[in-house]
């Protein structure tokens, strides 16, 4: 089947957009931290976001319009909805003392990798996304859901063990933050070496 017309509104776009959308409707929601019911509104909106991350890629696959706009927005978006998250978790102070450095380590990283994009992709150097990465990615998805239902989760687990778990989960992010970031450098050091090599 040959592939259709590539169009900037075709379905998996427009969750992708949906998903940059729905950024300042949960950090709106976060405004509200003493308000159980906000917390549940902005978890649901985020679980949504997450679930287009997954869905944006399958139903470019499936009808074959991947486009070099989604493959884009893509990962900015999902860039970007975690890094709002987190500042706004360690505003409200669900994220605080030692395990702001887990959520600095995590920014660091994408900010890191996404310079080395930017700069290999002019090279056009293409760095695959690891499975490591992958879970990396999921278990920063699911480390920030637990944060962002926060204390209206004691309602269902003893008191801030809903929290607790978020934070676990977010030092286990970090590390494989760091993991795959240290791999994704050298893999880039490498690329550039052999270019500074050929030239």
């Amino acid at each position: 089947m040959p592939p259709r017309k590539l169009r900037p509104f075709s379905l998996p776009n427009v969750l992708t957009y949906g998903r940059i959308l729905a950024i300042p409707v949960v950090v709106g929601l976060l405004f509200w931290p003493g308000d159980p019911s906000m917390r549940w509104w902005a978890l649901a909106i985020y679980a949504l976001a997450g679930i287009t991350d997954y869905l944006d890629g399958y139903l470019a696959r499936l009808y074959q319009e991947q486009s070099s706009l989604g493959r884009m927005l893509d990962p900015i978006a999902d860039k970007l909805l975690v890094a709002a998250c987190l500042l706004m978790l360690v505003a409200d102070g669900t994220i605080r003392s030692w395990s702001i450095w887990a959520a600095i380590v995590i920014l660091s990283r994408e900010i890191l990798v996404s310079g080395l994009r930017e700069y290999l992709a002019e090279l056009k150097v293409s760095v695959p996304v690891s499975r490591l990465a992958k879970w990396k990615t999921a278990m920063q998805l699911f480390c920030l859901g637990f944060l962002i239902a926060g204390p209206a989760g004691d309602a269902f687990l003893p008191a801030d063990w809903t929290r607790l778990i978020g934070l676990f989960l977010l030092w286990v992010a970090a590390v494989l933050t760091l993991i795959t970031g240290y791999d994704y450098m050298k893999a880039s050091i490498r690329h550039l070496v052999e270019e500074d090599s050929a030239s």
